[in-house]
């Protein structure tokens, strides 16, 4: 949150909007358009690698889903296909990862009021308390919660 409060730029929001009134039940997807471009925040300058950047960020605490909508976000993102997703999205995620990239094109020419930021605060709250459920979450050292060092 204190990342995203630093940026004067509402796209995110925007982008976080637009989702939330076409896809109102996939909380996941509407972070991804709120998340999506926090790797410009992250390592300024470093455009070409925004997504992964962002992807790597979000993936400890939101999940798999959301990092892999994140990073499939630009067109040229994951381009290698190393997990097979695929560059453009192809797999189980390609609608979402459509409609991401609609939503983005769209917020950068919209006026949409997309409210403050500190409304999607339990949104995040709810994913990331999902996805630690689920055994995503990562400890400061690395390894995942609730793993035994040394055990298969």
């Amino acid at each position: 949150m204190d990342l995203l409060q630093g940026s004067r730029d509402d796209h995110a929001l925007r982008t976080a909007a637009l989702i939330r009134r076409s896809h109102p039940s996939d909380k996941e997807l509407q972070l991804a358009g709120l998340l999506h471009d926090i790797g410009k925040l992250l390592r300024p300058g470093d455009g070409a690698r925004h997504a992964v950047l962002a992807a790597e960020a979000v993936r400890p605490l939101l999940g798999e889903r959301v990092a892999r909508l994140v990073r499939l976000h630009a067109p040229a993102a994951g381009s290698n296909g190393a997990d097979g997703d695929g560059a453009d999205g192809r797999g189980d995620d390609a609608d979402a990862v459509a409609t991401l990239r609609q939503a983005h094109e769209a917020a950068a020419g919209s006026g949409l009021d997309a409210g403050v930021l500190e409304d999607w605060r339990p949104l995040l709250e709810l994913v990331a308390a999902g996805s630690c459920r689920a055994g995503n979450a990562i400890d400061p050292l690395g390894s995942p919660r609730g793993s035994i060092t040394g055990m298969p």
